[in-house]
């Protein structure tokens, strides 16, 4: 009689839980993960753009549902990512670096033409931090 083993572990990736269940004949293979993941930590530059970016209502009220669910989908992906030389790899919301003016800050794409602008402050643990929303073009 063949006897199977069931282990399940959880993987915590983001905001996300992921379940990875390996099957075994015969024998219990246990063994760990240490990894050390930092994310991006999301900052605002004031009260009003915080507002904006955590209640899905006023967005809706000051964009529209189109440009809030952008601005909701753009800030999660932003706290997921563990830096921002991983969203500009993986293209994550076309995520690039400005030039001229606007040197040191990102932006990543909501609808055309709106566009997300943060910065990152380096250090241990990677600050992004939301300057505004605006059509810069």
């Amino acid at each position: 009689m063949n006897k199977v083993i069931f282990q399940c572990e959880k993987l915590r990736l983001g905001k996300f839980f992921v379940d990875f269940t390996s099957m075994l004949w015969y024998y219990k293979l246990t063994f760990e993960v240490n990894c050390a993941v930092r994310y991006l930590v999301v900052a605002y530059k004031n009260k009003s753009l915080e507002k904006i970016c955590t209640d899905f209502s006023e967005a809706v009220r000051r964009y529209g549902i189109k440009i809030a669910e952008k601005i909701h989908l753009r800030i999660n992906e932003i706290s997921a990512a563990t830096n921002v030389d991983m969203m500009i790899q993986f293209h994550i919301g076309r995520c690039h670096r400005l030039i001229g003016n606007r040197d040191g800050q990102y932006s990543v794409d909501l609808t055309q033409p709106y566009r997300l602008i943060f910065t990152v402050k380096d250090g241990e643990i990677q600050i992004a931090k939301i300057i505004e929303i605006v059509d810069y073009h």
